[in-house]
């Protein structure tokens, strides 16, 4: 009776689809005693308790006596009761003074230092660190020797995600005295690194606190609150203990390949160069002499243009040694001077010449020409500058001579003050602070000033004038004529411009008119809104512009 067997096998990957598999990072940590490196948020909470209790030590001095102040991480519970309470009471409902009682209120990623992690159970972040003795790399005489490679163990730790935690701080005391020593005690400490010496420690800063004293007929309570802003890191230890890979990876670097056989045929045949090999030696055992190796088609050397040879254009089979010279012209050390006909080159770095340097022909500078002296004999010039700023001297008793004339577009400064312009306005209207007025315009402008316009004159003129005789009891006439306004004047010559006393007393100009009528100025009073009468015996002064040669 035939059994079918069927057994089940998997059909091998072709070598063409096999991905490049390194070794040396596929090493057991079965017996491996490097811990993987965690960072949870238990230390970070450790960190500050420690500091607290090791570090700042707060104390009080109580009846003489030195107090140690305990310091107690809170209980969403405890932390309610204190909150809703404001203090802290033990199983006998006695009261904790003095304490110190903290808990983390909140954390967020810390958007300053970004980690992208693509696949957490498999970051792509690490720090790599090695490990400097391991049992693979002892310190031997036999290694030493025989001139091993040293194999090198690294470790690969993720990068940790960076977090800011927020913490609430509660302390008590009796009196403000101690409290004042304790925070005094703590703000010392912030802004400082908080944790155990030689382990993780984590920066940490206070933003404010907050005073406030409690007092009833049994007991008086001194209460501060403040902030702690921790900047810590996490490393989840979590994955860890999945099955997954660990986030400290560890591979070897490999050691010194040496095959001690003869072989006759090529090297290239029986031996690869992987990748990361670092050394291949192919040796003869127990025999020391020098190998040699025979080759079908020799090896010709031949000199080219400037280089001569000791054996030029003789073949080489390995079968005997011959020795190669190779010269050139002339010596071409560092403190040589080297000298060549003519050097084309496309571009050159840094070119330093010692002594005199000629160029025929045109010459590009695309950069910054500098010069302790500049002297430029021309026929002819154009200059065309995109931008750019030139200096010329650098102190005032420089002098720079120019022949022809001078096309400036744009401002100059001349004594530290910026001209824009030249002006040539006579009148000088504009009032600029920028523009120098060319000879024209001052002198203009100064005449202008010497000669008396009509306006000055009508300005001017301030006559004093008698009333002739008075026209019924309203008014008054006087032998003048009023001088007539110019036209560079808008208003024309009214009542405004005189004064008029009757009897050495003012008349108001409310109740005043004037008329011209030929050579008769006359003066209209309203009685009735200054209150009187003109009478034949009154005198009426007038002062005011009248044309004096009327």
């Amino acid at each position: 009776m035939a059994i079918d067997i069927n057994v089940g096998r998997k059909k091998p990957v072709p070598r063409t689809q096999r991905a490049t598999l390194n070794r040396a990072r596929q090493y057991k940590r079965d017996t491996d005693n490097v811990k993987d490196v965690s960072v949870s948020l238990m230390d970070l909470d450790s960190a500050i308790m420690f500091y607290f209790t090791e570090v700042i030590k707060p104390a009080v001095i109580e009846d003489g006596e030195t107090i140690k102040v305990p310091v107690m991480y809170s209980s969403p519970e405890r932390w309610f009761a204190v909150q809703k309470t404001g203090f802290m009471r033990d199983r006998k409902r006695q009261l904790i003074l003095p304490a110190i009682a903290f808990r983390r209120t909140g954390m967020e990623k810390d958007t300053t230092i970004p980690v992208d992690k693509i696949d957490p159970e498999e970051p792509k972040l690490h720090w790599q660190f090695e490990r400097k003795y391991t049992d693979a790399n002892r310190y031997d005489n036999f290694s030493v020797q025989q001139g091993i490679i040293p194999q090198r163990e690294y470790y690969n730790v993720a990068v940790p995600d960076y977090m800011i935690l927020s913490y609430d701080f509660m302390i008590w005391t009796h009196y403000i005295e101690q409290m004042n020593k304790i925070v005094e005690r703590i703000n010392w400490s912030a802004g400082s690194y908080w944790g155990e010496p030689g382990k993780m420690r984590f920066r940490t800063n206070i933003d404010s606190y907050t005073d406030s004293t409690d007092v009833s007929e049994r007991e008086r309570i001194v209460r501060t609150e403040f902030s702690v802003t921790l900047n810590g890191y996490l490393i989840p230890e979590a994955f860890n203990e999945l099955a997954g890979p660990h986030l400290m990876q560890k591979h070897l670097t490999p050691k010194t390949l040496t095959i001690g056989a003869e072989t006759d045929v090529s090297v290239a045949s029986i031996v690869k160069q992987e990748e990361g090999v670092q050394q291949v030696t192919i040796s003869g055992a127990g025999s020391s002499a020098a190998r040699k190796t025979v080759t079908d088609q020799p090896i010709i050397f031949y000199s080219g243009t400037g280089i001569t040879l000791s054996s030029d254009g003789v073949a080489w089979d390995g079968a005997q040694q011959m020795n190669q010279t190779i010269s050139i012209g002339q010596a071409v050390a560092t403190t040589s001077d080297v000298q060549f006909n003519q050097v084309t080159a496309s571009k050159l770095s840094t070119v330093e010449v010692v002594g005199a340097l000629s160029v025929t022909g045109d010459t590009v500078i695309q950069g910054d020409l500098t010069a302790q002296s500049y002297t430029s004999e021309l026929v002819s010039s154009t200059v065309l500058y995109d931008s750019g700023s030139t200096k010329f001297g650098d102190t005032y008793d420089d002098t720079h001579q120019m022949t022809g004339s001078l096309n400036v577009s744009g401002s100059y400064v001349l004594g530290g003050y910026t001209v824009n312009d030249i002006s040539n306005d006579a009148t000088l209207a504009d009032a600029s602070q920028t523009a120098l007025a060319t000879e024209y315009a001052i002198k203009t402008y100064i005449d202008q000033i010497g000669t008396v316009s009509n306006t000055d004159l009508y300005l001017r003129k301030q006559s004093v004038k008698k009333n002739s005789s008075l026209i019924g009891n309203s008014t008054a006439s006087f032998s003048a004529v009023t001088a007539s306004s110019p036209t560079a004047l808008i208003a024309d010559t009214n009542e405004n411009d005189f004064l008029f006393f009757l009897n050495g007393q003012y008349m108001e100009h409310d109740a005043l008119t004037i008329q011209q009528a030929n050579d008769v100025f006359y003066l209209k009073v309203d009685t009735d809104s200054i209150g009187y009468v003109l009478e034949s015996d009154d005198e009426i002064i007038a002062w005011g512009r009248f044309d004096v040669d009327v």
